[in-house]
C-alpha cells in the first residue's frame, strides 16, 4: 500500500507493517502503544514533546542528538552526561 501527497488517518489493529518506510511523514499527535520497533531506525527526526512510558529500551543507542530538556526518569539527561564525565576525568 502506498500513501503519496495525501492526509490519511491510519487505524492498524494487530497488524504487521514490518519492513515499512516512513519518509517526510507527520506523525504529530500519533499514539503507538504495544509496538515492536526493534532494529528500527529513526534519523532526521522531531522528537519534540514525545513521552516514552512503559518501555523496554535495553540496546538503544542515541547519537548526535539534540538533547536539550531531555529527561530520563525527571532527571535532565545533560546533567547525567556531566556527571558521567566527571567521573570518567
Amino acid at each position: 500500500m502506498k500513501f503519496h501527497n495525501t492526509t490519511e488517518r491510519i487505524e492498524a489493529n494487530d497488524a504487521d507493517l514490518s519492513g515499512s518506510s516512513f519518509e517526510n511523514v507527520n506523525l504529530s499527535g500519533a499514539q503507538l502503544s504495544d509496538v515492536k520497533l526493534s532494529g528500527a531506525v529513526i534519523s532526521d527526526a522531531c522528537l519534540r514533546g514525545v513521552r516514552i512510558n512503559d518501555a523496554n529500551l535495553s540496546g538503544l543507542s542515541i547519537a548526535d542528538c539534540r538533547l536539550d530538556g531531555m529527561t530520563i526518569e525527571g532527571v535532565d539527561v545533560r546533567d547525567l552526561l556531566d556527571a558521567y564525565k566527571k567521573v570518567q576525568a
